[in-house]
């Protein structure tokens, strides 16, 4: 089994009770992708997480991942970046009862996750205006952060830490 940092396995053991406390359960392999996803320093794709898996378990068939993949999102465990088809980290008892909303750097692939009540609001206010019942929504908005800004040179995809 793989090996984890100490913030990482808090994290887990967090994710593990909150599945307890739903009456679900985070496996051994469900762990090992959450993990991975929270190990990792930008978004990360289903056949990225494949690879990582290798190393510590052996070749993983996509399938496999994609069931832990949707129940970590059924659990709201992790989120799915759509414009990076890749996934980042969001442990939190109560969930969100807000839509997801996600800063994405253009160059370097950080993702920001912010909590703008009033992005929500005015979202679900535009909705109802249109006769539009609205079940759940993401903003994804693509910019540089404020690292990539001053340092253009520094820009890597992986050179900085996911946020939430």
């Amino acid at each position: 089994m793989q090996d984890f940092s100490l913030a990482t396995t808090e994290l887990l053991d967090k994710a593990s009770r909150i599945c307890v406390g739903r009456g679900a359960r985070l496996t051994e392999l469900r762990r090992l992708v959450l993990g991975l996803i929270i190990d990792s320093a930008a978004p990360v794709g289903a056949y990225e997480l494949m690879e990582r898996m290798r190393s510590s378990r052996g070749p993983a068939a996509p399938p496999t991942v994609y069931r832990a993949l949707d129940f970590l999102l059924e659990q709201g465990l992790v989120h799915r970046v759509e414009r990076l088809s890749a996934f980042i980290a969001c442990i939190e008892e109560h969930g969100h009862d807000h839509g997801a909303q996600f800063l994405i750097c253009s160059q370097c692939r950080r993702v920001t996750e912010i909590e703008d009540r009033g992005v929500d609001h005015a979202l679900r206010r535009a909705a109802a205006q249109a006769g539009f019942s609205l079940t759940g929504a993401s903003v994804e908005a693509m910019g540089v952060c404020a690292e990539c800004a001053v340092n253009p040179a520094a820009a890597s995809p992986g050179s900085s830490s996911a946020g939430h």
